[in-house]
């Protein structure tokens, strides 16, 4: 080592031939790289060193193959043309939307029409109105964990996993049985069941509560969790109901769950609560959840 003053100091030509073979101390070595961060003039040198042994002649010889290989960053940048591109959007969206969810829905939302209708059951509405809050709580169970991808560890640890990945899938959820199942609500008749829209704020809290219960104990477990919770509760007075009451017990029991500004103000302060604790939750989706 040379000194020019007590503060200021350079490596010399035999330090810096043997950190870049490797034989240097590593009591040395460190001194040496510390120095580097504040000496512009010793660290080129000793970069070019380096440059100059087998193993980063064979990195470079590798780092070239890979930047060879890989597209241009305009072409990797550009929107994919029509079809391949909503491909693209399509996959992203999750395997709820690409798989037999969306035809579960639809049948979900056909079958009520046709006891309705094609069956002369006027109480639909208040069936599937039993049944709608749950339907994005498994869209959202089936859209992501490790059971949805199978690339999912990779997927989570980049900046588009974790929470920011789980609420693009349940917003791609609820945008799609959202609508569909309230316009079916809609067309069905009333027979004392509560409004079409009544199930909307109940569906959002149980996602919402459903993603945060997932930051404990994985999506398909939450899941179980919040939709077993409604049916038992929409579902309670049906059994013991005497016969031919089994209907109108789960409508009045309905309209105790949904109808009215106390029922909804609590579903929509569940929302809002299920939301703050997602928010506080937000790390754990960081560390993998289970499933």
């Amino acid at each position: 080592m040379t000194r020019g003053n007590a503060r200021v100091w350079h490596a010399c030509d035999d330090l810096v031939a043997r950190y870049a073979d490797g034989s240097l101390p590593e009591p040395d070595a460190w001194s040496l790289e510390k120095h580097l961060e504040g000496c512009t003039r010793c660290a080129v040198r000793v970069s070019r060193a380096v440059r100059g042994t087998a193993p980063a002649a064979l990195l470079a010889e590798v780092r070239e193959a890979v930047l060879a290989a890989a597209p241009p960053p305009a072409r990797s940048l550009a929107p994919a043309p029509g079809p391949h591109r909503a491909a693209r959007l399509l996959w992203a969206a999750g395997p709820a939307v690409r798989g037999a969810w969306l035809p579960a829905v639809l049948l979900v939302a056909l079958g009520a029409m046709a006891l309705a209708y094609g069956g002369g059951f006027h109480e639909a509405r208040a069936l599937l109105l039993a049944i709608a809050p749950v339907v994005p709580v498994a869209g959202v169970a089936l859209s992501y964990g490790p059971h949805a991808d199978p690339l999912y560890e990779v997927v989570a640890a980049t900046p588009a996993g974790g929470l920011r990945l789980a609420l693009t899938r349940t917003a791609v959820v609820l945008a799609v049985c959202l609508p569909l199942l309230t316009l079916t609500t809609l067309l069905l008749p009333a027979s004392g069941a509560p409004a079409a829209a009544a199930w909307l704020l109940p569906g959002l809290a149980l996602s919402l509560a459903t993603l945060a219960l997932a930051s404990f104990t994985g999506c398909r477990a939450a899941a179980a969790v919040t939709a077993g919770g409604w049916l038992c509760a929409v579902l309670a007075p049906v059994p013991a109901a005497p016969g031919g009451e089994a209907t109108r017990r789960l409508a009045e029991q309905l309209s105790r769950c949904l109808d009215g500004a106390g029922a909804q103000g609590a579903w929509a302060a569940a929302a809002v609560l299920s939301a703050a604790l997602l928010a506080a939750r937000r790390p754990a989706y960081d560390r993998l959840p289970r499933g």
